[in-house]
């Protein structure tokens, strides 16, 4: 009997030895396949798109829910597999969880492939077989393909800008479903909540810029200024509203004078007698003196002119 049961445990011990070799076997077959598919094909985020800037990359924008995408990975995978050989680097970028870079791209449409080399972006609009991808950078196609204008590069500061936008889309999404269906708000409620706090965040935002624009250009009063423009006009014109007055004042004077002259001129001419000459003679001169006397000596005077 123990001799009996001696076979059937060494037997029982092989099986487990085997049973355990190929356990071990298959654990390094998966270590294998594994490293292999993460080095071929590279996971691209928010975090690390910067490492496309530097050597050539085919970069392919994807979503779980399209089918396209979904027939066309068969071949991505076989090509990822030739990357090493090809000396590029292979990565994917799923835009349902990085909207960021969707935006700074400017992806419209799925699936969307893009080849890198360094920091010059060129679409990919050919056949999306492995073998017209292969050839694509083995003949250098890419060369006959105009490359992404500066403002329109993923680096510029614009797609910068719209990478924000597109995050921001997606936060107000969440937010969205979060009131709609968690908290039991209808849709029009949360409308009337984010149109609110749009309202109120552009006001804020006018009241900062108003309150930084007086911080740099502060306003100046306006009453000060007037006030010495008065006081000007009014020092300068002292000397300028006395000499009229005075022209005029003179000016009067002497029409007066002459006025009065010629009126007794023309009465003596009327009278015409000889013996009045002498009356005449003496009038005349009694008038030149007291004309004479009354003529002003000024310095506006036309003697003194």
């Amino acid at each position: 009997m123990a001799g009996q049961k001696r076979p059937r445990q060494l037997k029982l011990l092989g099986a487990m030895v085997w049973f355990g070799c190929v356990l071990t076997v298959l654990a390094v077959q998966l270590q294998h396949v594994s490293a292999q598919t993460e080095s071929s094909v590279l996971t691209v985020a928010d975090s690390n798109w910067t490492l496309i800037l530097e050597g050539e990359w085919m970069l392919k924008f994807y979503a779980p829910w399209c089918p396209a995408c979904q027939h066309i990975q068969a071949d991505w995978e076989a090509f990822a597999k030739l990357s090493h050989s090809l000396g590029i680097s292979v990565g994917n970028v799923d835009v349902t969880q990085q909207p960021g870079l969707s935006g700074r791209f400017l992806v419209t449409s799925l699936p969307t492939i893009f080849h890198a080399k360094d920091g010059s972006f060129r679409r990919y609009m050919s056949s999306r077989t492995i073998e017209d991808i292969q050839a694509y950078i083995v003949q250098k196609k890419w060369e006959t393909v105009e490359p992404l204008p500066g403002w329109k590069s993923p680096s510029s500061f614009l797609m910068s800008g719209m990478a924000g936008l597109f995050r921001l889309s997606v936060w107000i999404r969440q937010i969205h479903t979060y009131l709609t269906n968690t908290l039991g708000i209808p849709s029009w409620g949360s409308y009337v909540i984010f149109a609110i706090v749009t309202l109120f965040l552009g006001l804020l935002l006018g009241l900062m810029l108003v309150l930084i624009a007086d911080c740099i250009c502060p306003s100046r009063p306006k009453y000060k200024e007037d006030k010495t423009v008065v006081l000007q006009k009014y020092e300068g014109s002292e000397d300028e509203v006395d000499d009229p007055l005075t022209e005029e004042k003179h000016a009067s004077d002497l029409d007066n004078e002459s006025e009065r002259v010629s009126g007794e001129e023309e009465f003596t001419e009327e009278e015409g007698s000889p013996g009045t000459e002498a009356a005449a003679g003496s009038s005349e001169q009694s008038t030149d003196t007291s004309v004479r006397k009354r003529k002003p000596q000024g310095p506006n005077s036309p003697e003194a002119t």
